[in-house]
């Protein structure tokens, strides 16, 4: 099975936007919180709720807003890696900040994730929202799913 990339490099921004068909896929899915990609960085950062702030760069984005019109890109749609959010303190940082922006540049330029994985994701999220009663259920996760995979050949 294929592979969706998640990411795309502005490099005159220094920034990432989510591809438009991982936004699509998210939003189809049930994945997309306040942004497309809050559950990846909950499992980028120890699986717990402190990681849907990983992008939490809002100082950043507000410098870039003018840049980034040029490449008609929303300042709210910027992810910029902030190196100082990917170290915790507790253990002592083991990398600079320059090391840490570096690797995690080049992690999310490569960051692809397989369709099962979010299939498999959109299960267990929509199984809790079902559960929670949030309203935030899809009645019909499994026949989006089926399409999708028809759709791709897989």
């Amino acid at each position: 099975m294929s592979n969706i990339r998640v990411f795309k490099y502005i490099e005159e921004l220094d920034a990432f936007v989510v591809t438009k068909e991982f936004a699509e896929l998210s939003d189809r899915l049930g994945l997309s919180e306040w942004n497309h990609v809050v559950w990846i960085g909950r499992l980028f950062l120890l699986d717990n709720d402190y990681g849907e702030h990983w992008f939490d760069n809002w100082d950043e984005r507000e410098r870039l807003a003018e840049k980034a019109k040029e490449f008609s890109i929303e300042e709210n749609d910027l992810l910029i890696v902030v190196p100082e959010r990917f170290a915790n303190g507790k253990d002592s940082p083991c990398n600079s900040p320059e090391i840490r922006k570096m690797f995690w540049t080049d992690v999310l330029k490569s960051l692809e994730l397989s369709y099962e994985l979010l299939f498999a994701k959109a299960r267990l999220f929509n199984e809790k929202e079902k559960e929670n009663k949030t309203g935030y259920h899809i009645e019909d996760l499994q026949e989006r799913i089926a399409k999708i995979k028809t759709n791709l050949e897989i």
